[in-house]
């Protein structure tokens, strides 16, 4: 298995992606520190995988509880090796609808500064440890394109792309990559709230194959990332977003 003995944490993590990405490094011989906002919800979560995961609540905004999080994965595990920033919000609404004090805090404190913090906390974690590791970062198609009602989201994902090339250049010399992925449309309770405002149909059509990626399949391009086997692979956002980005929405049916 490409991850056995390897020790992933995983922020966001009983959400749709992030529960699959839990699986996935499990079954392919990991063990994982199981994270999210709600403590139950993690010990549940990581209580079906018996002594291969553990759960730990931790709000990725407070950068103290980010800390503790990578030192809870030492203390059950021993090591650590896998970092994935999985933790996201989005709220659709409209630019000219918005209230500043509401509409860009909550978005930006979860997606931009709970990838900043976990960039910073797990490169001071690795080099403490003296060993490689492997930071994965939540990105967007969304980070390189504009679209209406998510103004806030797209532009914490595009500051999500800077930040792992940039940490990516800071940590090489310590050996230790950062890559983010780039989900196009996948079927998550996030990506349900465009059924409510009848975009459902719409949506599902902007992928190139006018089908919903499953959240295991991006499971599968983390566990990839994650494996040595993808040791080249280094300070970039991978897409995986069935063409997505590649093409404009078809004219013809």
């Amino acid at each position: 298995m490409d991850l056995a003995n390897k020790v992933a944490v995983v922020t966001g993590a009983t959400g749709g992606i992030g529960a699959e990405i839990v699986r996935e490094f499990v079954e392919q011989g990991a063990k994982v520190l199981v994270v999210d906002l709600d403590q139950a919800q993690a010990d549940t979560l990581a209580a079906s995988y018996g002594s291969a995961a553990a759960g730990f609540a931790c709000d990725v905004t407070d950068y103290a509880q980010v800390e503790a999080m990578l030192d809870a994965a030492v203390d059950n595990f021993g090591t650590l090796d896998v970092v994935i920033n999985n933790a996201g919000v989005g709220l659709p609404k409209l630019l000219l609808e918005h209230n500043p004090a509401e509409d860009w805090e909550l978005v930006t404190s979860v997606n931009q500064k709970g990838v900043y913090h976990g960039l910073v906390a797990a490169g001071k974690k690795f080099v403490d440890l003296g060993k490689p590791g492997v930071i994965l970062n939540a990105s967007s198609v969304y980070g390189q394109m504009a679209a209406e009602m998510t103004f806030v989201y797209n532009v914490s994902k595009a500051a999500v792309d800077m930040m792992t090339k940039c940490a990516a250049l800071e940590f090489a010399p310590h050996n230790i990559r950062v890559v983010a992925v780039a989900p196009g449309r996948v079927d998550t309770p996030m990506l349900r709230q465009y059924e409510a405002l009848g975009l459902w149909d719409h949506i599902r059509h902007e992928q190139m194959r006018a089908a919903f990626t499953q959240p295991v399949e991006i499971a599968n391009v983390y566990a990839f990332l994650a494996s040595d086997r993808a040791n080249c692979i280094n300070g970039t956002t991978v897409s995986a977003d069935d063409g997505f980005t590649s093409f404009k929405y078809p004219l013809l049916d």
